[in-house]
């Protein structure tokens, strides 16, 4: 008869870590339970504000945004943060604030219209998709891939180191493209520039009616 693998001898070693090996398998699949609740969160206000929600820094943010002024800013905090301000009853101004890992969404619905002002907070290296139907858009100490297009207002986009960019784009259907940095300077109808560099982020930055200025 073969002898048992695990004797009487071993089995005083053997169970502790057969007790181990239970006790890692119930433990794993509650922390990844846990790790996923964290992973994905999804937060909407109506007229209340700020409005916040973590996020990691060189994730890739989604914004679609009402026609106001707005100035998305780089901070030094792992999070999304959305205030505003306006001189009318702000009770409908929707906020909608979704993540999921690395991607998350902004939305802002319901703004008034009379010098309406949107602040939104953003990890300082963040990659951005922003579309807006008319107003004023201003981009400051972001690091990263910039999508920008507004169909009538004012873009401003602060390039930071031009060398960071692979490719800059930037144009208007009727308007102005300013760009200081590579020394351009056009007005008119369907004016546009394109430079190639050595970095590794993008900018596309248009605006259908109105003037991009790249600083």
């Amino acid at each position: 008869m073969k002898k048992l693998p695990i004797t009487l001898k071993t089995l005083p070693f053997a169970l502790p870590s057969l007790l181990g090996i239970v006790a890692l398998a119930l433990l794993f699949p509650t922390t990844g339970a846990l790790a996923a609740s964290h992973a994905n969160t999804e937060v909407e206000e109506v007229g209340k504000q700020p409005v916040q929600v973590d996020f990691p820094s060189g994730g890739n943010l989604k914004m679609d945004l009402c026609s106001s002024g707005v100035e998305i800013i780089g901070v030094d905090k792992n999070r999304v943060l959305v205030s505003y301000d306006g001189p009318k009853d702000n009770s409908r101004v929707k906020v909608s604030l979704k993540t999921s890992g690395s991607e998350g969404t902004v939305e802002v619905d319901g703004c008034t219209h009379d010098n309406f002002r949107i602040t939104i907070e953003v990890p300082r290296q963040t990659h951005l998709h922003v579309r807006m139907a008319a107003g004023e858009l201003r981009v400051e100490d972001i690091t990263g891939n910039k999508d920008l297009e507004l169909h009538a207002g004012e873009l401003n986009v602060d390039l930071g180191r031009a060398g960071d960019y692979a490719h800059v784009e930037a144009s208007v259907m009727t308007g102005e493209v300013e760009a200081a940095a590579f020394d351009v300077s056009k007005g008119g109808f369907f004016r546009s520039f394109e430079r190639k560099g050595p970095g590794r982020y993008r900018l596309h930055a248009h605006v259908g009616l109105g003037q991009v200025t790249i600083n």
